[in-house]
């Protein structure tokens, strides 16, 4: 099923605010966009990541313990690019009170559930409920229910995830990691077919220049034996890059992180 949506529509390929007037054919800006996924364990939320960032589908994939980031950049029709920073979480009950840590300043939040089961759908609308009283308030939220290729064993129709994704303002669309059946689609539905908040134009960071400095504060240095294990510059590559990351540790130095110093905007919020 394709990308189904209650919200006001756009040009396939336009996002709203990124256009220039003034930009030349070869003049190519990139923005950054923070996504989470929330969801049950076991409903596929490492593979929909895994497929869309590497192509591929691991069966074996393991539990994700606390939550891993990923990267992927889409090319839009006026040469503009859009950066998805990628938040997977774990879904296990033991880490639900993490959840807030990942979720907050995100502009997107993914919403997945297995269509072979109705308690992930319930626990699905969970965390609707969660970022719609704890989230920011222009967030842009999507129903998934994943596993589409095992129609064979639905539990959860197509017509219930409709009416509700319609109810609560979300995009709905059902997406198989292991086929990649509209894996691209989800995504795409975001900068299709809705504005939402943008953390500005992906610009260079030098090491003096970083606003991070996660590591500057006597909390952080407790930590950390020896205390420059983690350089500014190494805090920096890790958000920067493609590629998975458990972030359990960065959590931790966010947690700590005084108020002396700017955050950086994409991940503190």
């Amino acid at each position: 099923m394709g990308c189904s949506s209650s919200l006001p529509g756009r040009a396939p390929g336009l996002l709203g605010g990124l256009n220039s007037e003034n930009a030349g054919p070869n003049d190519l800006r990139g923005f950054r966009v923070k996504l989470v996924l929330l969801g049950d364990s076991g409903v596929g939320k490492s593979c929909i990541v895994l497929r869309f960032v590497r192509g591929q589908f691991d069966p074996t994939s393991k539990v994700t313990v606390g939550a891993s980031f990923l990267s992927q950049t889409m090319a839009l029709e006026d040469s503009t690019t859009v950066k998805f920073e990628i938040w997977d979480t774990a879904g296990q009950e033991r880490y639900a009170a993490l959840a807030p840590l990942y979720y907050r300043g995100a502009a997107v939040a993914v919403v997945v559930y297995d269509i072979t089961s109705p308690e992930s759908f319930s626990k699905a609308r969970y965390w609707v409920k969660e970022l719609q009283k704890h989230g920011s308030p222009n967030i842009v939220m999507a129903l998934v229910g994943n596993k589409a290729d095992l129609q064979e064993n639905r539990e959860v129709s197509v017509q219930d995830a409709v009416d509700y994704a319609e109810k609560n303002g979300m995009f709905f669309i059902e997406t198989s990691a292991k086929t990649a059946d509209n894996i691209n689609k989800l995504f795409e539905c975001f900068v299709s077919h809705r504005d939402f908040p943008l953390d500005g134009e992906i610009q260079a960071c030098p090491l003096l220049e970083c606003r991070t400095h996660l590591l500057a504060t006597r909390n952080t240095n407790k930590l950390m034996k020896p205390p420059d294990l983690f350089s500014i510059r190494a805090i920096h590559r890790i958000v920067q890059d493609p590629g998975s990351t458990d972030l359990h540790l960065i959590i931790i130095l966010i947690i700590n992180h005084t108020n002396k110093a700017k955050p950086y905007p994409y991940y503190l919020g």
